[in-house]
């Protein structure tokens, strides 16, 4: 499994925005920030409104902000969101077709530790603590 610039960079865009909660940030700044391509985040910037974890304001002072505090959005919610499924092998993604080696694969399993254990990852870290990490690393 690799993640793709999508999601990295949907990562990024999210604990940018967390970096400046209260304010609403424009795109061109965040980009600048981030060193990331403007029209690229309008496609990225467009699935996180979409899904509703950024809201945009219109206007002169426009821009985008998070929804709710960065405590509530996990790691996890943000790249299903831009990924897809994260599963390691076909044979575990959601609507994967039954597989007829199932039942005697041993490989299965290891992917199958493999995927829990990135699920636990992802599922327990959230955009608040890849702000603080940021910022630990700013500090050394």
């Amino acid at each position: 499994m690799i993640i793709s610039t999508k999601g990295r960079y949907a990562l990024r865009i999210m604990t940018d925005l967390a970096n400046h909660i209260g304010e609403t940030v424009k795109l061109k700044d965040i980009a600048a920030r981030q060193q990331i391509s403007e029209k690229y985040m309008e496609q990225i910037i467009a699935v996180l409104n979409k899904a509703g974890y950024v809201r945009s304001t219109r206007g002169a002072q426009g821009g985008y902000q998070l929804v709710r505090p960065p405590k509530d959005y996990t790691v996890g919610m943000v790249l299903r969101l831009t990924e897809g499924s994260l599963a390691p092998v076909e044979c575990l993604t959601e609507n994967a077709l039954p597989c007829e080696r199932d039942r005697k694969c041993a490989t299965v399993e290891v992917y199958r530790r493999i995927y829990d254990a990135v699920n636990n990852v992802i599922d327990t870290t959230t955009i608040q603590d890849l702000l603080d990490i940021e910022q630990e690393k700013a500090a050394n």
